[in-house]
């Protein structure tokens, strides 16, 4: 899609000879001494790193750029404790042990169990058990009249992301928060017997909740270094910055078993008992206390992003970027380092690609990205120092966070991009079968969907800041030990990519889908998914809306994407007709003209005035679920007033909708001029 039949001959000999070059043998390497150390952000280990993925790409012939940032932080430290201080008192244990059949379990590196952004604090209080603690969680325990005031909120992960489950709780005057990993009800397989979690196993992670993502002191702006070589910024006062400010913990199942165990009040409600061995109860009773104390002192860090290019040789301002973060909570060979690894060896294939002659048009970006664990913090730096070539010249971003762990094929993709994926599976073989991934994954799901993507990760300041259309996919296996100590090389052999094969053929899919997008004549954009998923997802809504029985009509919307998909046919037949033929009617000129239509239609979904209380969160098309975190919101400007049961204010969000979708129609009517003029 997208090319004259004389490239398309000419990008087939090279995607045929591309498709030979990752190779298991470097890809493991890569993964093996990147997660030879805990390196989180922040660490003279995360700096050994960095300066490692700068040496690979210069030697693979990339040209390498180190972007540095002072973002404020937690410092490193672990510095954290919980006891149980009454009746009796018991230390609670909070950092996995060392395993005999784990040799990285022993490094001294390591840390306890720790919340990025946790407010420092000693305290005191009895116990309330939260459930997931999500936004319903909460109101239910309202609507019961348990008071949180002075307490400790025990609440198990799952649900949302951890950020909420200590925002909604500190707005209810909570002392402080313990957060635990739910075994769920199978505890077969436990490490390091086996891939899943065993009952110390902790998951870390940041519970920063702001109206931005990246750094909590310069929304809107990059976070330049305080040196001045590049210019000033101007940072909030942290005390004027709404960051948490109780202690808050993460303990694995058995430490908050010892907890839960000696609660005696209000048995928890049809829905809330979770994995663990006991009887669920809301409140423990005066007589069970409990003690949360850390201590996290936060300071500006410096980060560092090393972003390598291949330049392209016509259009080199024109940037198709695949990104990772770098930064994990210890070792981090599943997160974020098998994504790490494998960009490490694309970046080496389409170097050697580009040696034997075949050079992207446009340039292709390989992207490590800083302090993404805290945060989300080193990618939103580099976009928002970039926007003005982002928004105007960038094609797409494809994520590879986690990307690489086992055999399960899966991904989420803005509306554009899916066409040109899909192609790509059924061009990459699955390794040790007779099938493409296409086929694998057709056989395993019946009928595959690539999703759609929500929060969490580096793309959240691409798609939803800066509208650039945006990937995440990735290869999967079962596993228990998410953000913990054991997330290391040990794990990663024995239950993950055992024969490290699915890092290259993933590998070969990003890369293939660069290739497509660097060389096509025209840009291979999915023109018609914006329509038919736009027409989706207002089905969703009235959905929603339904079931939370909220009037509201929103007929115009799906008027409006009939008109959307006629345009996008136009669009098609016009771009076909100029590219057919043995070398295609279409010149260059004709070509970036039409290109640089096609790289606004995204940016026909930004709005200045951004979404409900969350301005930096531009795009209207999707973001992250605003009262969860990690959920995807598919429209979520209208969504966002049903679901706060406000229908009065439809119409009006409406109105923003069709003008962006009016805003869409015109780009590819322009487009359809611009071919057939």
């Amino acid at each position: 899609m997208g090319f004259t039949a004389a490239r398309a001959l000419e990008q087939s000999r090279c995607e045929a000879r591309f498709l030979e070059l990752p190779s298991s043998q470097a890809f493991r390497e890569h993964l093996r001494i990147i997660t030879s150390a805990p390196h989180p952000a922040g660490s003279q280990a995360q700096v050994e790193v960095g300066n490692y993925l700068t040496r690979v790409m210069k030697a693979a012939g990339l040209q390498v750029e180190r972007h540095t940032y002072d973002v404020y932080l937690p410092q490193l430290t672990d510095d954290v404790e919980a006891w149980i201080a009454s009746p009796e008192r018991i230390r609670l244990s909070n950092r996995e042990p060392a395993l005999e059949e784990d040799r990285f379990s022993h490094h001294p590196g390591l840390l306890n169990g720790w919340n990025a952004f946790s407010g420092s604090g000693d305290v005191t209080g009895e116990v309330v058990y939260a459930n997931f603690g999500r936004r319903e969680d909460y109101e239910a325990l309202d609507s019961m009249g348990i008071e949180l005031t002075g307490r400790i909120v025990i609440a198990r992960y799952g649900g949302n992301f951890r950020g909420y489950k200590v925002k909604f709780a500190e707005e209810r005057g909570a002392a402080g928060v313990i957060m635990f990993n739910d075994p769920g009800f199978s505890r077969e397989g436990a490490y390091p017997a086996g891939p899943m979690m065993n009952g110390e196993t902790i998951q870390r992670g940041s519970v920063l909740t702001l109206p931005w993502t990246g750094d909590p002191l310069t929304p809107f702006e990059p976070a330049l270094p305080v040196t001045g070589e590049r210019g000033h910024v101007t940072r909030l006062d942290p005390d004027d910055v709404a960051m948490p400010t109780i202690p808050v913990l993460p303990l694995g199942y058995l430490a908050a078993e010892e907890i839960l165990s000696r609660m005696n009040g209000t048995p928890a409600p049809e829905g809330w008992a979770g994995g663990v061995d006991v009887d669920y109860r809301l409140t423990g009773g005066p007589e069970l206390t409990v003690r949360v104390r850390v201590n996290q002192p936060r300071a500006l860090t410096r980060a560092v992003n090393v972003v390598g290019t291949i330049v392209g040789t016509e259009f080199p301002n024109e940037w198709v970027i695949l990104g990772a973060h770098y930064d994990p909570w210890g070792f981090g060979a599943i997160d974020p380092n098998g994504g790490t690894a494998m960009l490490v060896a694309l970046a080496e294939a389409l170097g050697q690609l580009a040696d034997e002659g075949c050079s992207p048009r446009r340039s292709i970006l390989i992207a490590h990205w800083d302090a993404e664990e805290a945060g989300i913090i080193g990618s939103t730096e580099w976009v928002e120092e970039f926007m003005d070539p982002l928004t105007v010249d960038a094609i797409a971003y494809i994520n590879a966070d986690a990307a690489v762990s086992g055999p399960n094929f899966g991904g989420s993709s803005s509306p554009s991009l899916k066409g040109t994926i899909l192609d790509v599976l059924d061009d990459v073989m699955y390794p040790g079968l007779d099938m493409t991934v296409h086929e694998w994954w057709t056989t395993e799901v019946g009928d595959p969907e690539l999703g759609n993507l929500g929060g969490g990760s580096d793309h959240v300041a691409f798609y939803t800041h800066a509208g650039v259309p945006s990937a995440g996919l990735s290869t999967g296996a079962p596993s228990g030990v998410y953000h913990s100590n054991y997330d290391n090389f040990a794990w990663f052999e024995r239950f993950g990519d055992t024969e490290f094969v699915f890092g290259p053929m993933l590998a070969q899919v990003d890369g293939l889908i660069a290739l497509r997008l660097a060389n096509a004549d025209v840009i291979p954009y999915d023109v018609k998914r914006y329509a038919t998923d736009t027409r989706v997802h207002v089905q969703t809504l009235l959905d929603v809306a339904e079931a939370r029985s909220v009037e509201v009509d929103l007929t115009r919307l799906v008027e409006a994407t009939t008109e959307l998909e006629d345009a996008a046919d136009r669009f098609v037949i016009a771009r076909d007709h100029s590219l057919e033929g043995d070398a295609g009617s279409l010149v260059i000129p004709v070509a970036q003209r039409t290109n640089r239509i096609l790289r606004q239609l995204e940016k026909a979904w930004l709005d200045e005035e951004g979404l409900q209380d969350r301005p930096w969160s531009r795009n209207l098309y999707v973001s992250p679920d605003p009262f969860s975190g990690y959920a995807s919101w598919m429209l979520p400007g209208v969504r966002y007033e049903i679901e706060t049961d406000d229908p009065d204010e439809v119409p009006q969000w409406e109105e923003r909708y069709l003008r962006a979708i009016t805003r869409l129609t015109g780009y590819l009517d322009q487009a359809t001029a611009e071919l057939t003029r």
